[in-house]
């Protein structure tokens, strides 16, 4: 089996440690490392690998937004598997085969790994960042997997069978659509929490809010194109089940004082959602939108 992995990029500071941390990792197979982005200072970075990792190339994309670059290179990969993901994150030691090992399974067509924040706990926004990766998505996706039920993957990696998705809208999450799509063709998505990715979450509380309006808003042009999408990032869905797993989670009263604001801040977020939405009829669309303090 061969692979074509892809990092997606725009100027990211740390894109030579996202590199790195994939072509170090014992990989079982065959691969090439595509790193898609539309600035020099990247393609700099990834010729100096280039003379050490033969199997890593780079693609210009015009810079008109991440789902329009990937709608462009999927195109032209030549691995029976990709995997997705993005400079501005850091592979975990054996992430690539560890992914790799459920498409065995002839029946997966899709699969995402365990998103673990770098931020530190010891603050109410880093403290955030660890209670919604682990409480939030490590628990639902795990949850969902052991259901064989239909589950949402993680742009920061994600995994899928080639030659099934080549283009998807521009106006949609793609981590959301894309399973959808071998959800239809009756594959299976699997989470595979030993395969790691380790992602640095803003660190002001207006970077925090444009990242989860942006992310939100992504989730409501799903319907536009499929109507029974089964969904599982909702504002209902927080209402009713999201309550209790944040309660489950904090340790210490310092950390259950710092869990009620957060949901004060997911109202707010959600508010800012429908107001662009419903009353501005301001929609996602595709575009490099960088979150400095994230990085």
């Amino acid at each position: 089996m061969e692979l074509s992995i892809v990092i997606t990029s725009f100027k990211e500071p740390n894109i030579d440690r996202a590199i790195k941390a994939i072509v170090t990792q014992i990989i079982p197979y065959d691969y090439e490392l595509v790193v898609v982005a539309p600035d020099d200072a990247t393609k700099k970075v990834v010729e100096k690998f280039k003379k050490n990792y033969g199997q890593v190339k780079f693609f210009r994309d015009p810079g008109k937004g991440k789902s329009f670059a990937l709608n462009l290179i999927m195109k032209k990969l030549t691995g029976e598997l990709i995997i997705l993901t993005d400079g501005d994150v850091i592979l975990g030691e054996n992430s690539i085969k560890e992914i790799t090992k459920v498409f065995e399974d002839d029946n997966i067509g899709v699969a995402t790994g365990r998103v673990i924040s770098t931020n530190n706990k010891d603050n109410m926004l880093g403290y955030w960042s660890h209670m919604l990766c682990d409480a939030g998505a490590h628990s639902i996706r795990q949850e969902l997997h052991d259901k064989a039920e239909f589950l949402e993957c993680s742009a920061y990696l994600m995994a899928l069978r080639a030659k099934i998705v080549n283009k998807f809208p521009l106006d949609v999450a793609e981590d959301a659509f894309i399973p959808y799509i071998f959800y239809k063709k009756n594959y299976r998505i699997a989470y595979v929490p030993t395969a790691q990715v380790f992602v640095k979450w803003p660190d002001t509380f207006s970077d925090w809010v444009k990242q989860k309006v942006r992310t939100a808003k992504a989730h409501e042009t799903l319907n536009k194109y499929a109507p029974d999408f089964p969904r599982v990032k909702s504002f209902k869905n927080e209402i009713v089940q999201g309550w209790h797993r944040a309660l489950s989670y904090p340790q210490t009263p310092k950390e259950f004082a710092w869990t009620f604001p957060l949901f004060a801040a997911r109202l707010y977020v959600w508010a800012n959602v429908i107001a662009d939405t419903k009353l501005k009829q301001q929609h996602y669309r595709d575009a490099w939108d960088r979150i400095d303090s994230a990085r």
